[in-house]
């Protein structure tokens, strides 16, 4: 396999990863360095790569990007008790056109995939998404995403991608691959009624921040059913953040984004996960550190991922039918974990996209909505979408 588009991580870097404990993570990974060249991937769980990419962003001023501060902070900070092997495999440089850098960072996902190594894109645009999700071209049929934004970011389909309109590409562009798009953590205000009906016409799922604000929990189901997860730094209220990051008053604090991130690690089905709109400046070490917190939040989710979803044997689970005017519910509830699971039935007579009965994570609360005769949403809009 050829990863020639990465290039190895700066010396300063480096020499700073030489100052640290033993303990430290710095000393604990495998990096690309110029010196030793590219690592051994054997064994490799967790990869990060950079992308130095930011011209579709829509206040694109010439700005270039680095990673090295996020990287310096990631790497000072202490591993938990983990069993996974991760490697730091450096920089995608932005292409003669960015075309050229999505045809990148596309290939070099695609490699990991197949080698079932999960990547954690550090990006500029947060448009990268577009590419991150064509690398599942050929590894997935159906493809869920899940975006933690304070934009829905659809825009329109028929302009050049931006970061903030690469879901109307994702959406509109061939091969269909997208089922489920969920937005985590929306503020109204920034979202047109036009986008906020369509995402209601398309049976998307939005929850808005004051709804996580308020039970950081909600955000698990949705991540236990995500393949990839774009996580835009906008979504981050700016008290939280350096001064060049700022962007609203409002958004997910610290403690919030570090949850979020660890449920995105917790989930099964998470098989890549990026952090986007980063812009470095020199007096600005508190969003480096936050987005190294961040990643180690995801890589300690990953460590506490549980395969609970094998529903083969009735030793694993409980059963549960709840009768809901003329739908009959059928929950699952994993004995080893607790966490539940809702059937949606196959449209035997309906061009849909499932083959066979599947399961949508949900909550317990959704169980007992069911119980008092409230048909749960996610249930009702995966149902609809399904029926297409």
């Amino acid at each position: 396999m050829n990863f020639d588009f990465l290039t190895p991580i700066s010396d300063a870097v480096l020499a700073h990863g030489e100052l640290l404990s033993q303990q430290a993570l710095g000393r604990k990974l495998r990096v690309h360095s110029k010196q030793n060249g590219f690592p051994d991937l054997e064994g490799v769980k967790i990869a990060i790569i950079g992308v130095l990419e930011n011209r579709n962003d829509v206040n694109f001023m010439g700005e270039i990007v680095s990673f090295d501060a996020v990287r310096t902070s990631l790497y000072s900070l202490f591993p938990g008790n983990w069993y996974t092997t991760m490697a730091d495999l450096g920089d995608i440089l932005p292409g003669e056109k960015v075309e050229d850098t999505y045809f990148a960072l596309r290939t070099t996902v695609g490699m990991l995939l197949e080698k079932q190594i999960i990547p954690i894109i550090l990006g500029g645009s947060q448009d990268l998404t577009y590419a991150n999700y064509r690398a599942y071209d050929n590894y997935a049929p159906m493809v869920n995403i899940v975006n933690v934004d304070s934009n829905f970011d659809l825009g329109d389909a028929s302009l050049p991608i931006k970061n903030n309109s690469f879901l109307g590409k994702i959406i509109l562009e061939e091969p269909f691959n997208l089922f489920n798009y969920s937005a985590v953590g929306y503020q109204t205000y920034f979202n047109s009624q036009e986008e906020i009906d369509l995402m209601e016409k398309l049976y998307f799922e939005a929850y808005r921040l004051g709804e996580i604000s308020n039970n950081i929990s909600l955000v698990e189901p949705v991540m236990r059913d995500a393949n990839i997860v774009s996580v835009d730094l906008k979504s981050v209220k700016a008290s939280e953040l350096g001064s060049n990051q700022r962007y609203s008053p409002n958004g997910l604090d610290g403690k919030e984004i570090c949850a979020v991130s660890r449920y995105a690690g917790i989930s099964n089905k998470v098989t890549s996960f990026g952090i986007y709109e980063y812009r470095p400046s020199s007096d600005d070490s508190v969003t480096a550190m936050l987005m190294a917190q961040m990643i180690w939040y995801f890589v300690e989710g990953v460590n506490c991922r549980v395969k609970d979803d094998d529903f083969k044997s009735d030793v694993n689970y409980q059963k549960f039918n709840v009768l809901v005017e003329d739908d009959e519910l059928i929950f699952f509830k994993s004995i080893k974990t607790g966490r539940w699971w809702i059937e949606i039935p196959f449209l035997p007579n309906v061009n849909n996209k499932l083959k066979k009965h599947t399961l949508l994570p949900c909550m317990y609360e959704d169980y007992i909505e069911a119980t008092q005769g409230k048909i749960p949403e996610r249930w009702y809009k995966a149902y609809k979408k399904n029926s297409f």
